[in-house]
Parts: structure tokens; sequence; C-alpha cells
């Protein structure tokens, strides 16, 4: 007899509790997959925790599991799982037994799932770097909608997990500065390591002094917090690029869209990774993305360099209440079952 799963609920707000209950039946098609580890995506998960999701939105339409939730305490979330399937439905191929394999799905031990819901871990990725998925294909997609050019100056706002790998994305290309800004030193200093050529506090009057009167060619403003649209607004240069890719739930901040933005001709670009930007989709599929992201999980293998947490999942409670109160003591963290 298969043991109980374990789960993730988020009861009330402020309140994650660790449950269980039993192991899902399969229906004829399903496949049953065990969980090694998942990963916790602390900017969109700390919302579901604050009870700081618009009334007017889905948990996620793009994902089975979430969009038919209803968007009111209790609720399950997350959506970066990895394990290995470990039973069939009886009409499910048997080549399926024993593949690792990647579902955007939230935190539980086990879960059935039909195979067009699963993704093939390559052999040489592994569960560790492949739960990064979700946030490494949004940084691609940040890049790709960002659209960097050689020399420019580009500014990354929000260091955390998906600021610092699209910071670290954009590395790799040849630009003039990139520059990193975030409250806490120690993701600072992190994205020193990871290829930024500078780094700031957001009140640090040295980094408007540093951008000069060109300003910044692009900021992307990802940190998810609403105020820090206000500064990519007085960062960006003439017309320059601002890609917003955070989501902010209900937060909510003024901006001062007044004289200088009024005649800079700067561009608001909002960004989000579950739809392909049309300007790409003559020659870009989501597949041919998704064969990107697994390169660049290969090439970087971000577990190794941005987890600061393995912990149970029995411990979520604590994990949620220190990414809120404490967020300067982790970066990534893995639940582990």
């Amino acid at each position: 007899m298969l043991e109980e799963k374990r789960f993730v609920q988020f009861s009330a707000p402020n309140l994650a509790e660790t449950k269980s209950e039993p192991v899902p039946s399969l229906q004829p098609d399903q496949l049953l997959v065990k969980t090694d580890c998942s990963a916790v995506s602390a900017g969109t998960e700390l919302l579901v925790y604050r009870g700081q999701l618009p009334e007017d939105m889905l948990l996620d339409e793009t994902i089975d599991e979430l969009a038919e939730q209803e968007k009111r305490f209790p609720v399950r979330y997350g959506y970066a799982a990895a394990g290995r399937v470990v039973a069939l439905g009886r009409d499910a191929a048997p080549e399926w037994l024993n593949r690792q394999v990647f579902a955007f799905h939230p935190h539980e031990s086990h879960f059935s799932a039909h195979p067009e819901n699963l993704i093939v871990l390559p052999e040489d990725v592994p569960a560790e770097d492949a739960i990064f998925l979700p946030n490494m294909e949004t940084a691609v997609s940040f890049v790709m909608d960002a659209k960097p050019m050689i020399g420019e100056t580009i500014v990354v706002l929000g260091l955390g997990i998906v600021g610092q790998l699209t910071l670290k994305l954009l590395s790799m290309m040849p630009l003039g500065n990139l520059i990193g800004v975030d409250g806490i030193p120690s993701r600072r200093e992190l994205a020193l390591n990871c290829g930024a050529t500078a780094a700031f506090d957001p009140a640090d009057p040295d980094l408007k002094q540093l951008l000069g009167e060109l300003g910044a060619d692009a900021v992307l403003e990802l940190s998810g917090n609403p105020k820090a649209l206000d500064l990519a607004v007085k960062l960006a240069g003439y017309s320059g690029r601002i890609l917003i890719g955070s989501w902010y739930g209900k937060k909510q901040a003024p901006v001062d869209f007044g004289g200088y933005f009024h005649r800079s001709n700067i561009q608001l670009l909002a960004s989000q990774v579950s739809r392909l930007h049309p300007k790409h989709s003559g020659r870009w599929t989501k597949q041919r993305r998704l064969d990107v992201v697994w390169q660049m999980l290969k090439q970087h293998r971000p577990s190794e360099t941005y987890v600061t947490h393995r912990t149970d999942v029995a411990n979520a409670n604590t994990i949620y209440k220190l990414l809120d109160e404490r967020p300067d003591e982790a970066m990534q963290v893995i639940f582990t079952y």
C-alpha cells in the first residue's frame, strides 16, 4: 500500500501548513510521480502566503492544477517540481515508468499527471537544477524581450532569484555596463560574483552619477516592488526601455509620469513568460525557447550557486515566515520529500 502524500497548503494569510492525505488513485491514462524536490518561487508564492493576489486573476490560467483552484484560502501553490514516475494507469505507455520528470505543479510529495503535462528531464540535468526551469525560462524570456545590444548600459532592479538568473544571462553578452540594484547587501555581492560590473543599493546617489546624463539604455524591473518602477523611470535614458517583469499582486505605488517621463520617449514593456511576445512568434516557439532554457541550466548549474536552503517540506511555514520577514537570509529554497 502506498504511503500518504504530503503537501503544502496556504490555509490563511501568513499561514502555510504541511498536510497529509491519501496518494491519489490513477485514471487509466495517468502517471503517478513521486517528487524528489520542488523550488519555492519566493516572489509569487509570498503574494499567495500574504493573501495579496488580485481578486480578478486566476492563480495561473496556464497551469491546470492552479487554474482549477478557487483563489481563496485554503489553496495549494507552487510550480516547480521534479521527481520520478513510480506507477502507471492501466492505459499508460510502459516506457514512462522510472522516468525523471519535471512538472509545473504545487508542492506535493506525490501527484498524478497526464503525460502531456510532464517534461522529461535530459539525462545530464539533475533534479535540483531542473526545478530552476520556470525561473530560468522567465529569465530567458526577459532577455529576449529586452533586446540588449552591444555596448549598452543595462540595469537590473531586484536581485532575487529571477533577477540573478536574468543578470547571469545578460553577463554573457558584450554590454558596456551591467548594473544590479537591490537593498540587500548579500544579493549585491552575489550579483558582482556572477557578472555584474557594479551593484548598488537603490538609495545610493552614486548609481545615478554612474549612469550620467545618458542614463540607462534599458532597465529591467524585476523586484516585485511597485515603488521600483518610479526608480526605473528616473534611471532610464531618453528613448530607453523599461521592461516590467514584476508581478505586483495587490501592491500599488505612485509613479511620476510627469515632466521627465512625458518628454523622454521611454518605452514601457510588460513582459510575462506564459506567452511568447508577438514579435518573436514568426520564428520562435515555446519549444525552441525551452531548448534554450535546458542549455542554460546545463551551462550554469544554478543549484550550485543560488541554493541557500534545502529543507523537508514539513518546515514549510517556517520557510515562508523566513522569506517574508528576513529575506536577506535566503536566496533559493528547495523543499525535499
